[in-house]
């Protein structure tokens, strides 16, 4: 079992419980799965950079990644329903701790000019989203062998209830939330 996952079940439950009031230790919100998604534009040109994208999410998360596909028809995109234009990763159980461990004490670090996550980027449900600009923030990746910078979205689902349940877990986990 991983470091994060054995914090999780003892010191996280019990700050929580202590913070919220929770009568039972299965009222206490837990991460249920990490998505991270790669839009790739210019594949409709070239299938090739959708490739290298692909290469680089499986580096990154350890994991085969899935090819998402145009739901609509957009003219002046120039994109037909159907045509494969990004892929996205869903992290669950061990690996998605594995990866919480490396975003937030190696890749979130290495940003430029970093003054921490954007703390209003919740939905209302618990759940977090943040934006990547780049992905050569995550050392599995080598600088000399990217073709381009790519962006990504990662999603952090919980099982938490409110929006403040959700900002105190993450930040349990070290999430390095900007300071308001």
């Amino acid at each position: 079992m991983s470091r994060l996952k054995d914090f999780y079940n003892n010191e996280v439950v019990a700050a929580m419980t202590k913070k919220f009031g929770y009568k039972n230790v299965m009222e206490v919100p837990k991460l249920d799965k990490i998505v991270i998604n790669m839009g790739v534009g210019e594949a409709k040109d070239n299938a090739k950079v959708l490739e290298n994208a692909v290469h680089d999410m499986e580096t990154i998360t350890g994991q085969k990644a899935v090819l998402t596909k145009a739901k609509n028809s957009v003219a002046n995109f120039k994109i037909r329903e159907g045509m494969n234009i990004g892929c996205k990763t869903t992290l669950r159980g061990e690996k998605m701790y594995e990866f919480l461990d490396r975003l937030v004490n190696l890749a979130l670090p290495r940003v430029r000019d970093f003054r921490g996550v954007n703390p209003n980027a919740f939905d209302g449900r618990g759940n977090y989203a943040l934006g990547i600009k780049e992905q050569i923030i995550f050392p599995e990746i080598e600088y000399d062998k990217i073709d381009k910078t790519r962006g990504m979205d990662i999603i952090f689902v919980t099982t938490a209830k409110t929006d403040e349940e959700a900002r105190e877990l993450l930040t349990q986990f070290n999430m390095p939330f900007a300071k308001s």
